[in-house]
């Protein structure tokens, strides 16, 4: 029996059922999704995201694998390093390229060591670690607790973040939910869903191949506005959105929002059989309070219909807690090839850590929901 780790320039050099047996249900971590972003130019190419994934091979077959990513920059990523290269420019020292084990442009947790049990992980850990010339370090982005264990034995630091969650708590519709909240949270958001409705907005919505081309376009040309009004260039082609409806329209759901007859904005949120994930959106027009209802409340609507246990809503974003939205943890790992950078870096995530603990556990004592039993404790995924 003979165990390799190689690194593969292209996921259409791994077959898509192997890939899918260890990723799991998570759109995220689809070969139809990842391939998506390489064959659409959104990696590879001039991006600045070379893919290397890393895969370990038994006799010939796929034992484990990881989505990972060289590259030369830190855009698209949610977890912000800037200082750090910086730190490695005034030291006159390299900090790209750099190993990224992470699903590009999304800031969604879930499982980055794709094994099936407990020895291939920590292999997979190793192979990350391991130096490599011209190459400042690895990071492995907002991972699963399950990772945690492997990637600490593998000499990688840990770094907290919060992101923010919706958890269904059984509530039948949107005006039950409203009922559990406290009076002041439930009258911002009636007065919020109002304005929009003064507006003369409403919102339809699409799932699956109902998304037709047109559609696609529509949602990409807002979600590129949007990009260039706040001065940024977006990440993502119509050609990537395109193949994701095709290769994965069970997951897909775009909310359109329409001003008499006429489509002003759009959100795109995908889905699992337990999930909906927030993720893009764009406007045309300015509409007071529109982006609250089209990347929250129509969402919330959604995940109650469909029974759906958690939406999550993205990175960032603390007035997503007067929205109904939980503080969760997240975790990201870093391993810096430099002793002197990776000592001086751990220290001080574990003073970033103590403090991120401590505003999660502040915030949950002081939830929106009227019975405290409904505002749960910092949770960690």
């Amino acid at each position: 029996m003979t165990v390799t780790v190689s690194a593969v320039g292209s996921l259409h050099d791994i077959a898509a059922a192997d890939w899918d047996a260890l990723a799991g249900d998570s759109p995220w971590l689809s070969h139809a999704l990842l391939s998506a972003l390489e064959d659409s130019g959104a990696v590879g190419a001039h991006s600045g995201w070379r893919p290397a994934h890393l895969a370990l091979w038994r006799d010939g077959q796929l034992l484990a694998a990881a989505p990972r990513y060289l590259k030369t920059h830190s855009r698209g990523e949610y977890v912000f390093d800037w200082a750090w290269a910086r730190a490695y420019a005034q030291h006159g020292l390299r900090y790209y390229p750099k190993q990224l084990c992470a699903v590009p442009f999304s800031p969604i947790p879930g499982p980055r060591l794709l094994a099936g049990d407990a020895a291939s992980r920590a292999a997979l850990a190793q192979a990350l670690a391991a130096e490599q010339d011209g190459v400042s370090g690895c990071h492995v982005l907002f991972a699963q607790q399950a990772d945690r264990a492997a990637l600490l034995d593998a000499g990688f630091a840990l770094r907290l973040g919060v992101q923010f969650h919706w958890f269904n708590q059984g509530w039948p519709d949107f005006a039950a939910f409203l009922a559990a909240l406290r009076q002041d949270k439930r009258k911002k958001i009636r007065q919020e869903r109002n304005k929009v409705a003064r507006a003369g907005v409403t919102v339809r919505t699409l799932v699956g191949r109902e998304i037709g081309e047109a559609d696609w376009a529509f949602f990409e040309r807002c979600y590129r506005h949007t990009y260039h009004t706040h001065g940024g260039e977006p990440y993502l082609p119509l050609s990537f959105f395109l193949q994701l409806g095709e290769r994965l329209p069970q997951c897909c759901v775009l909310f359109i929002a329409e001003r008499h007859g006429a489509p002003i904005a759009a959100s795109l949120c995908l889905r699992d059989a337990e999930r909906l994930y927030g993720r893009y959106w764009g406007a045309l027009e300015e509409v007071d309070c529109l982006h609250f209802e089209l990347c929250y409340y129509v969402g919330i609507e959604y995940a109650l219909a469909e029974r759906l246990a958690v939406f999550e809503g993205g990175a960032q974003g603390e007035h997503k807690l007067a929205r109904g939205f939980t503080p969760v943890e997240t975790c990201s790992l870093h391993r810096l090839q430099s002793p002197m950078f990776q000592q001086a870096i751990s220290r001080w995530l574990a003073e970033e850590a103590q403090a991120v603990r401590g505003w999660i556990d502040e915030q949950s004592a002081a939830g929106p929901f009227k019975s405290c039993s409904q505002n749960p404790p910092g949770l960690v995924v």
